[in-house]
């Protein structure tokens, strides 16, 4: 697939935005509604066939990719023969859109759809199943707002969506792990385990060694596909290309390694960070990445790898100039990748901070949970006996998060963005996000505020912590 550096290329199923957006219509069509629809799709998993989900257009693409100014004005066709409901992960719309089941609406019937209407924030983000099962069956896909900066830079785009995927199903995989029981919107129940509600981690506290990986998967994805035939994207030599890079792993944190390519990180979750030079970037589940990387002007071709925290598999795509050789790359790595400690989050600083003001509102929650039960929950109370916590719209709200379990947690809050100001007990003016990795005996510190009334989520984003009861919500007021 060769395009200019202005063209935006995605996944296997690259579109050129010459005139017309990703939703298969004119760009300039306001009245327009584009259609997606939740379908089932077959992938080809080292010549095993797998029947998964997806978020088609019509035109048979992957996901949604949206002009500058231009509105979500979307219709979701539910094409399966189970209900499912969408989240739009990264955005905050009016909270009847959020996609939650019962928060506000339900779930969408087979054969049904649903209308959504609201400006999207800009920046790479995503779209998927509110459903833990789902999401694992892979209904997921890149949501994609260029800027106006974006559409005038000189450079090529290449999104690379990354997933884990098992041919078994969530709750045989439950069973096996000894779950105390589950829902399908993360509603758990059963005993609960961990640490007694309201501990939180300190110094000389007894320590294992961490929980890296609590499974293991069939195969590790970069826009469908493994490294026995991973996607090769032609890029320009001497070119600009901004990768873009999503998450959408249900229980796997990445390492991304641009190999001999240097790299300029200069978002994430979709808000602009003051740029920062990497050739490795960890990525938790939920979380996005910009990189912004230079292309020799003598060719070549150009590994981006995934490699799995604290093991050897990996996953990636290939950029690659025009009769560049592309050689084979091994599915597992000579050595295992490391683990994540999340201090990275210290050197990630917001372009756009949040403006400097006291916190009107001071909460703090503790992430429990253990391997045996296989139970995981926030202040000890999962999912439907969850404590609600408190707020009021256009207040300032500090959320400390003390995780008291041997695991890490992607901890995701809907409808606001928050910024991270502490790690630890280390105050600092970080990164504006959505998804951010609470490490194992450590303490994360948030900053926001809500714009919109309504009963947001906030949970963690490994799936399988998720559907034992790891999420509580947010009552808003106002």
């Amino acid at each position: 697939m060769i395009a200019s550096r202005r063209a935006l290329l995605t996944g296997g199923a690259a579109l050129t935005l010459s005139g017309w957006s990703a939703a298969g219509r004119r760009a300039d069509a306001a009245t327009d509604m584009a259609v997606l629809r939740a379908t089932t799709r077959t992938l080809d998993i080292d010549g095993r066939p797998a029947t998964v989900l997806g978020l088609l257009r019509p035109d048979g693409g992957h996901g949604l990719i949206q002009q500058p100014g231009e509105r979500f004005r979307v219709r979701l066709e539910n094409r399966l023969t189970e209900r499912t409901i969408i989240h739009w992960h990264g955005q905050t719309p009016p909270y009847p859109q959020d996609g939650v089941p019962d928060a506000p609406l339900p779930l969408i019937e087979a054969g049904a759809s649903r209308d959504f209407d609201f400006m999207p924030n800009a920046g790479t983000h995503w779209m998927h199943a509110h459903v833990p099962d789902q999401e694992m069956r892979l209904l997921a896909a890149p949501h994609i707002v260029r800027t106006a900066a974006d559409a005038q830079a000189d450079r090529q785009e290449v999104v690379m969506m990354l997933h884990d995927f098992s041919f078994t199903p969530l709750a045989e995989i439950l069973a096996r792990l000894g779950a105390g029981g589950s829902a399908p919107h993360g509603a758990g129940g059963g005993p609960h385990g961990g640490m007694p509600a309201g501990a939180a981690p300190h110094a000389g506290m007894p320590m294992g060694a961490p929980d890296i990986n609590d499974l293991d998967f069939d195969a590790y994805l970069a826009n469908d596909r493994t490294l026995s035939d991973p996607e090769v994207v032609r890029v320009e030599p001497g070119g600009r290309v901004l990768l873009r890079i999503i998450n959408g792993a249900a229980a796997t944190v990445f390492w991304i390694d641009t190999g001999v390519l240097q790299a300029s990180v200069v978002a994430v979750d979709g808000h602009p960070i003051r740029p920062q030079a990497a050739t490795r970037f960890a990525l938790a589940m939920g979380q996005r990445v910009d990189l912004l990387l230079a292309l020799p002007r003598e060719g070549g071709a150009f590994p981006i790898l995934a490699l799995r925290e604290g093991a050897r598999e990996r996953a990636g795509l290939i950029l690659a100039t025009a009769g560049a050789a592309v050689t084979r790359i091994a599915r597992d790595a000579d050595t295992a990748a490391p683990a994540f400690d999340g201090r990275q989050e210290l050197s990630l600083h917001a372009a756009t901070p949040l403006p400097s003001r006291p916190a009107d509102r001071s909460l703090s929650v503790t992430l429990n949970g253990g391997m045996a039960p296989y139970v995981w929950s926030i202040d000890n109370r999962p999912w439907g006996r969850h404590r609600v916590l408190e707020a009021r719209r256009g207040e300032r709200v500090e959320l400390t998060m003390s995780n008291a379990s041997m695991m890490a947690h992607p901890m995701h809050i809907h409808g606001t963005v928050f910024q991270v100001v502490g790690l630890g007990s280390q105050r600092f003016a970080g990164a504006m996000r959505d998804t951010v990795q609470v490490p194992p005996m450590e303490r994360v510190t948030l900053a926001f505020e809500f714009a919109t009334a309504g009963r947001w989520m906030f949970h963690c984003h490994h799936m399988p912590h998720l559907a034992t009861g790891m999420m509580t919500e947010f009552s808003v007021r106002g």
